[in-house]
């Protein structure tokens, strides 16, 4: 069974109706934790240590956030800065996280068919997350593709149960590795492998 840690980068989770349903649906997962980042670094002292410990204790990671402005909130950009760090997640001798998973789970007010090709003018949301997806290979990770929820404002409570439902069975899926690499990466949305 793999251990996941799923790092919510919320900075108003309280008024999110769609993170909130997606945390409920995994809260007291076997085999998964529950960091809510904002609640822990409120000032941004992010305990560099501790997040390091975090990432050697578990073998898949969830950033879990809304897609702000076609990136994340800032303190997620803030951990990045600061936690993978040189020597210990990449350069020539930091391979601390080497082989272990990254997912992205974003939330976004936009609907799926507002991101599109760069045939159409618009960029995917895999195009929007390379910055993510190349920081993740820098530390010899496997970047997994993301679980979307799109239009989360048109969502009505069924819809947002749905999504909930599947980022669950995504959650188990991956702690239970009933998927291979190779198989998940042949889908835009992770999840797009269990519908």
């Amino acid at each position: 069974m793999n251990r996941i840690s799923i790092l919510v980068f919320h900075p108003l989770l309280h008024k999110s109706r769609v993170n909130q349903k997606l945390v409920r649906a995994v809260e007291g997962m076997e085999g998964v934790s529950l960091r809510f980042m904002y609640d822990i670094y409120p000032d941004f002292f992010i305990d560099v240590l501790k997040e390091q410990e975090v990432l050697l204790e578990n073998d898949i990671l969830v950033w879990q956030h809304p897609f702000y402005w076609y990136s994340s909130p800032s303190l997620l950009k803030e951990w990045i800065d600061l936690v993978l760090e040189h020597g210990f997640a990449y350069g020539r001798t930091g391979r601390a996280l080497e082989g272990k998973q990254i997912l992205s789970a974003i939330s976004t007010g936009g609907r799926r068919e507002t991101y599109l090709s760069a045939e159409s003018g618009k960029f995917s949301v895999r195009q929007l997350m390379a910055p993510f997806e190349q920081t993740t290979k820098l530390c010899r990770m496997h970047y997994l593709p993301p679980f979307v929820t799109h239009g989360t404002h048109l969502l009505d409570e069924r819809g947002i149960e749905e999504a909930a439902g599947r980022y669950a069975t995504v959650i188990g899926a991956l702690r239970d590795g009933l998927y291979s690499l190779e198989e998940i990466r042949k889908y835009e949305y992770i999840n797009d492998l269990i519908l």
